[in-house]
Protein backbone atom coordinates (compact mmCIF):
# COMPACT_ATOMS: atom_id res chain seq x y z
CA UNK A 1 0.00 0.00 0.00
CA UNK A 2 1.15 3.51 -0.80
CA UNK A 3 -0.07 6.69 0.85
CA UNK A 4 0.18 10.17 -0.62
CA UNK A 5 -1.07 13.58 0.48
CA UNK A 6 -3.40 15.40 -1.89
CA UNK A 7 -5.51 18.55 -2.00
CA UNK A 8 -9.07 18.68 -3.36
CA UNK A 9 -10.03 22.24 -2.48
CA UNK A 10 -12.75 22.84 -5.08
CA UNK A 11 -15.86 21.09 -6.39
CA UNK A 12 -14.32 20.85 -9.87
CA UNK A 13 -11.17 19.19 -8.52
CA UNK A 14 -13.26 16.62 -6.63
CA UNK A 15 -15.24 15.75 -9.79
CA UNK A 16 -12.09 15.43 -11.91
CA UNK A 17 -10.36 13.35 -9.22
CA UNK A 18 -13.30 10.91 -8.92
CA UNK A 19 -13.47 10.55 -12.72
CA UNK A 20 -9.74 9.80 -12.87
CA UNK A 21 -9.58 7.40 -9.92
CA UNK A 22 -12.73 5.61 -11.11
CA UNK A 23 -10.88 4.37 -14.20
CA UNK A 24 -8.74 2.05 -12.06
CA UNK A 25 -9.64 -1.28 -10.52
CA UNK A 26 -8.60 -1.55 -6.92
CA UNK A 27 -9.35 -0.04 -3.56
CA UNK A 28 -8.60 3.58 -2.75
CA UNK A 29 -9.33 5.31 0.55
CA UNK A 30 -9.25 9.02 1.38
CA UNK A 31 -8.83 10.12 4.96
CA UNK A 32 -9.04 13.40 6.80
CA UNK A 33 -8.28 13.17 10.50
CA UNK A 34 -10.06 10.11 11.82
CA UNK A 35 -12.55 9.91 8.94
CA UNK A 36 -11.95 7.52 6.05
CA UNK A 37 -14.06 7.16 2.89
CA UNK A 38 -13.94 5.35 -0.44
CA UNK A 39 -11.97 7.61 -2.83
CA UNK A 40 -14.32 6.66 -5.68
CA UNK A 41 -17.34 8.04 -3.80
CA UNK A 42 -18.04 11.67 -4.62
CA UNK A 43 -20.54 11.89 -1.76
CA UNK A 44 -18.02 10.39 0.64
CA UNK A 45 -15.36 12.88 -0.39
CA UNK A 46 -17.73 15.82 0.15
CA UNK A 47 -18.26 14.59 3.72
CA UNK A 48 -14.57 15.25 4.48
CA UNK A 49 -12.92 18.55 5.41
CA UNK A 50 -11.70 19.63 1.97
CA UNK A 51 -9.93 22.72 3.30
CA UNK A 52 -7.25 20.46 4.82
CA UNK A 53 -4.87 18.06 3.04
CA UNK A 54 -6.22 14.54 2.49
CA UNK A 55 -4.34 11.24 2.58
CA UNK A 56 -4.96 8.86 -0.33
CA UNK A 57 -4.24 5.19 0.36
CA UNK A 58 -3.65 3.11 -2.77
CA UNK A 59 -4.05 -0.53 -1.74
CA UNK A 60 -2.82 -2.16 -4.98
CA UNK A 61 0.94 -1.65 -5.36
CA UNK A 62 0.89 -2.92 -8.96
CA UNK A 63 -1.03 0.16 -10.16
CA UNK A 64 0.17 2.69 -7.58
CA UNK A 65 2.78 4.39 -9.76
CA UNK A 66 0.33 4.70 -12.68
CA UNK A 67 -2.35 6.19 -10.42
CA UNK A 68 0.11 8.63 -8.86
CA UNK A 69 1.13 9.82 -12.32
CA UNK A 70 -2.54 10.27 -13.32
CA UNK A 71 -3.36 12.39 -10.25
CA UNK A 72 -0.08 14.32 -10.04
CA UNK A 73 -1.93 17.67 -10.25
CA UNK A 74 -3.57 17.01 -6.85
CA UNK A 75 -0.46 15.85 -4.98
CA UNK A 76 0.98 18.18 -2.36
CA UNK A 77 4.75 18.31 -2.72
Amino acid sequence: MKSITISLNSIEKVKQFVNTIGKYNGDFDLSSGRYKVDAKSIMGIFSLDLSAPLVLDIHDDSIADEVIQAIKDYIIK
